[in-house]
């Protein structure tokens, strides 16, 4: 089951979401330092991390999920959003650069399935960057945010998930060193944590940040099957009485 839209909104407007914010930015940015004339797309809500990469982009989306819901961004422009089927993007092939999942790899119901329709849509040397909750982390047993919630990875299933959908892992990062705390006093002492842990204890980081490229060089089964989604108009047309006369 998908985090829902609002709580992932609260959590990133508290102060523990900001900070949390900044130190998986700092990790992001030591694997993408620009992404310059290339098209960025953003898979569960990726939205507080986006506006660090799209001013160089040539265009950047933000994909949701239907169980997690949307919002519209960028905020005061026009919307980028889209709310979509993981298994099934609204997306011709090979026709992305890059792809950044956030709070969507650990709710999806078919992981492998989500990962090889990424696959898909992503170009020749496409890169992916998946950031998930450590399952050895305090954060993935903590509630009180959204990497408490979904299923958590270790780095090793999360390399052989990556190899298994025919993509390449190129390098790796941590972050979330500090505890999820909302307590001022822990807060203040967290680029101590973020500094010691980086250096003493890398495989408890909060989250795993993982890059991949698109492999060509071994075809993917595909099996033919039916779409399992059924879409439900909000507003159908139910017709109205026709006014002629039958003779």
């Amino acid at each position: 089951m998908h985090a829902d839209i609002v709580d992932l909104r609260e959590f990133y407007q508290s102060p523990l979401g900001r900070f949390a914010e900044h130190s998986i930015i700092m990790a992001l940015s030591s694997l993408w330092p620009r992404l310059p004339e290339e098209r960025l797309v953003g898979l569960g809500y990726a939205v507080p991390y986006l506006d660090r990469f799209r001013a160089d982009t040539e265009r950047t989306f933000a994909f949701m999920p239907a169980g997690q819901g949307a919002v519209n961004w960028p905020v005061g422009e026009l919307s980028s959003t889209a709310l979509v089927f993981d298994e099934e993007l609204p997306l011709p092939d090979a026709c992305i650069d890059r792809v950044l999942m956030v709070h969507s790899l650990e709710f999806a119901e078919n992981p492998r399935e989500t990962l090889k329709e990424l696959w898909r849509i992503l170009a020749p040397g496409g890169r992916l960057v998946i950031v998930v909750p450590n399952r050895r982390g305090v954060w993935a047993r903590m509630e009180h945010t959204p990497f408490g919630s979904g299923r958590p990875y270790s780095r090793r299933q999360l390399t052989n998930l990556m190899r298994e959908t025919n993509f390449t892992p190129s390098a790796a990062a941590e972050a979330l060193f500090f505890p999820p705390s909302k307590l001022r006093a822990v807060l203040k002492l967290r680029h101590g944590f973020e500094r010691i842990g980086r250096r003493l204890w890398p495989a408890f980081s909060g989250v795993l940040v993982l890059e991949a490229q698109k492999r060509l060089y071994q075809g993917l089964p595909v099996a033919a099957r039916a779409s399992r989604r059924v879409f439900v108009p909000v507003l159908g047309a139910q017709g109205v009485p026709t006014t002629r006369s039958r003779s």
